[in-house]
């Protein structure tokens, strides 16, 4: 896929997130979402610090956390959080926008951040019984780019030795002679993420070595 192509699911992506959050109340906003060790406000604030550091603040960045994502990501966070969750959406929504701040993102490539949205935008929606998917070709082009290589998830690495196969899409990832975790292709891009919450979405030889991977 074309890297303007990218950017415009990417741009659509934000947008849907941005609206499905606009009328959350403070108990929703403090909920602990999908990422266990963040509330739906503190998922907001890292998609909107991703999307605002551009590759020479995330290298100084990271190398003043000394290589610790946590660091790195929790002091993300604080910079891009305002006090109130409305105003930390608003900062978010207003990206790309003439008012707001302009997209910087860390990589050239912005199909791993395409992937940040797709899965944290769930890590958020999920908990909040929000029942919305990301547009098809989103995420077709996250789970093309996590079956390449590990970069932010170990996506690669997690299903590594097993056979992925897509029940509602054109995706396969390893071996078709491997251990099968079949299920729909958000499924199968949530669990390359790491995300245990929809194994109950997947069948197949493989997934019981999947789940021990998750939650072992």
């Amino acid at each position: 896929m074309e890297t303007s192509d990218v950017k415009g699911l990417l741009a659509a992506e934000h947008a849907a997130l941005v609206n499905d959050l606009r009328e959350l109340t403070d108990e929703q906003w403090g909920r602990t979402s999908l990422c266990t060790e963040w509330s739906v406000h503190e998922v907001t604030a890292h998609l909107g610090a991703g999307m605002t550091t551009g590759q020479l603040a995330w290298i100084v960045s990271i190398l003043r956390a000394g290589f610790r994502p946590a660091v790195h990501n929790r002091r993300q966070i604080a910079r891009f959080a305002r006090s109130e969750p409305a105003a930390t959406l608003a900062r978010f929504a207003a990206l790309g926008t003439e008012g707001g701040e302009p997209v910087r993102l860390p990589t050239g490539d912005p199909s791993p951040w395409l992937g940040e949205l797709v899965v944290h935008g769930q890590d958020v929606r999920r908990p909040l019984g929000i029942d919305r998917e990301p547009a098809p070709e989103a995420v077709a082009e996250v789970a093309r780019f996590y079956a390449s290589r590990d970069f932010a998830v170990n996506s690669r690495s997690q299903v590594k030795g097993l056979h992925l196969r897509a029940t509602d899409a054109d995706f396969t990832m390893n071996d078709p002679g491997l251990p099968t975790v079949e299920g729909p292709l958000l499924a199968l891009v949530m669990l390359m993420a790491g995300r245990s919450a929809y194994l109950d979405q997947v069948r197949g030889a493989g997934a019981a070595e999947l789940r021990g991977r998750l939650e072992g």
